[in-house]
């Protein structure tokens, strides 16, 4: 579908389901290179990251394991500004490498957040895994390791990505056109 409807907003599409697996393909291969010895746990960031999570673990070949962490900071189509942690993790990640995995990283509010309170876990190290990243909206001085795509500053929906809920069950992501 070229347009869709969700709600009072119409969308137009922006990334095919091609392009997608493509990009989950590149970010997979490179993980699966750098991380090939170490002790690896990927935490999911819900609810928009699931199907990013999802394909992404399905392609990675080393030794792995993966939990998720819910947090809210998006209301309608623009960010709160503000991270609520929903659900913690409880596995043990002392000592090991953990890769977040989202599917959207704009401002960079929430991956700050999420780190500051990972490093109190003492892993050896954390990693951002992005499927989408907004340069033009980023604010934060953090490296992001992984990224699938970069995009313009526009609001999407599609793939895990959602309006007020709605949308995150499209294989393709759609552009706001109004």
């Amino acid at each position: 579908m070229e347009k869709i409807k969700i709600l009072d907003k119409e969308f137009q599409l922006s990334i095919s389901s091609e392009k997608i697996q493509k990009a989950v393909s590149t970010v997979s291969d490179k993980i699966n290179k750098d991380l090939k010895n170490d002790d690896i746990i990927f935490i999911g960031i819900l609810n928009g990251s699931f199907m990013f999570a999802s394909d992404l673990y399905k392609k990675i070949t080393v030794d792995s394991q993966i939990t998720f962490l819910k947090l809210a900071s998006y209301q309608g189509t623009s960010s709160t500004g503000k991270v609520k942690r929903l659900i913690g993790i409880n596995e043990d990640i002392k000592d090991k490498t953990v890769v977040i995995i989202e599917d959207i990283v704009d401002t960079g509010i929430t991956v700050e957040n999420i780190i500051k309170q990972l490093k109190g876990y003492e892993p050896s190290k954390i990693l951002i895994a992005t499927f989408l990243f907004k340069p033009d909206a980023f604010q934060k001085d953090f490296k992001i390791d992984y990224i699938g795509m970069e995009i313009p500053n526009e609001f999407i929906v599609g793939y895990g990505l959602d309006y007020n809920g709605y949308g995150r069950n499209y294989s393709n992501i759609y552009t706001v056109i109004n």
